[in-house]
């Protein structure tokens, strides 16, 4: 009867720490990424405080790094622009583990879509990711640090593994080359609890 209860106590005590680790595991995978902001040496300073700001409110684990110049690699002369896949190739590499870095630049960066070599565009992440790159080039005047906000936290959303999201006022709306920053105000309900799982807070 002892070595029942003692074998009993013991599965029990492997299930409760397999439970434990699993769980420290899950939070620790959300809770130990951090956003590293890279703001290019071109950006206005002002560019990069908003976003840090607006995103805190939204991830505790922000940081703001040094600001450094564009790849030349990435530089595409025919056009005078930086190639965004360039740029987050080279962001990538930079990365530190659990990290995740967005670039900020107010240069025109393009990319390749569909048969079009160099097609311009806002920002680019990839699904999901360790970097991505946003700019301000192609954003409304008026309200250019709010569009760049949008922009970034679109981005970010593709790396934390989202797609597209058929809402039109959902940051994740695909913008299929316009600009509708001024119609989206928030993630949707799907989108949200999706950044919850890693660690994002919407209260």
């Amino acid at each position: 009867m002892k070595r029942v209860k003692k074998k009993f106590i013991f599965v029990l005590f492997l299930v409760t720490l397999a439970v434990t680790f699993s769980f420290k595991s899950k939070s620790g995978s959300t809770e130990n990424t951090v956003i590293a902001i890279q703001p290019f040496s071109d950006l206005p300073s002002k560019y990069t405080v908003h976003v840090y700001k607006q995103l805190k409110k939204l991830y505790p684990n922000v940081i703001v790094l040094k600001p450094i110049d564009l790849p030349k690699q990435a530089y595409y002369s025919p056009r005078n622009r930086y190639r965004a896949d360039s740029i987050i190739s080279y962001l990538r590499k930079q990365a530190k583990p659990g990290q995740v870095i967005l670039g900020l630049t107010g240069k025109d960066i393009s990319t390749t879509k569909g048969n079009i070599k160099d097609y311009g565009i806002m920002g680019l992440g990839y699904q999901p990711g360790k970097s991505c790159v946003v700019s301000y080039f192609r954003l409304s005047k008026k309200n250019t640090l709010e569009q760049f906000f949008k922009v970034s936290i679109h981005e970010l959303g593709h790396t934390q593994g989202l797609p597209h999201c058929p809402a039109a006022t959902c940051f994740m709306r695909d913008a299929k080359g316009e600009n509708h920053n001024d119609e989206e105000h928030e993630f949707c309900t799907k989108c949200k609890a999706h950044l919850e799982s890693k660690g994002w807070s919407f209260k």
